[in-house]
């Protein structure tokens, strides 16, 4: 009787499948954030993206009046098993958390991010276990 070892199969679908539920999870949590950032001109509804292992966010965006930004994406590449939520635009800080000046804190990206953990299991278990 002869058995074979699909051990590294095994294990690189296996890590195909935490990327590609890490993705959606980012997908969902920016989209989240996105939805309830304040809104100016666009910039900063528009920039918020997520960073994974293999995906290091948008490269460029336009806000609502039609201006392109390329700021670059995510400096610091996560592991393999994070995902990163956020933005570049420099002012996107003040927005989050307020200033001492009156800028009341939003919390969009902290919603955006506690919002879909409570969705993690189903989006995992729905979209990415069930297979292709």
């Amino acid at each position: 009787m002869r058995i074979d070892d699909h051990s590294e199969e095994v294990i690189a679908e296996m890590k195909r499948k935490v990327e590609e539920a890490l993705n959606a999870l980012g997908e969902t949590a920016a989209a989240r954030a996105a939805d309830v950032a304040p809104i100016d001109t666009g910039r900063l509804k528009n920039s918020i993206t997520y960073a994974t292992k293999d995906y290091m966010g948008k490269k460029t965006y336009m806000d609502d009046e039609g201006n392109v930004w390329n700021d670059g994406a995510a400096k610091n590449k996560p592991d393999d098993t994070a995902v990163y939520i956020g933005t570049n635009v420099p002012y996107a800080k003040y927005q989050e958390y307020g200033t001492s000046k009156g800028v009341r804190a939003k919390h969009f990206i902290e919603y955006g991010a506690n919002a879909t953990f409570g969705d993690y299991a189903k989006t995992f278990l729905e979209n990415v276990l069930k297979g292709d």
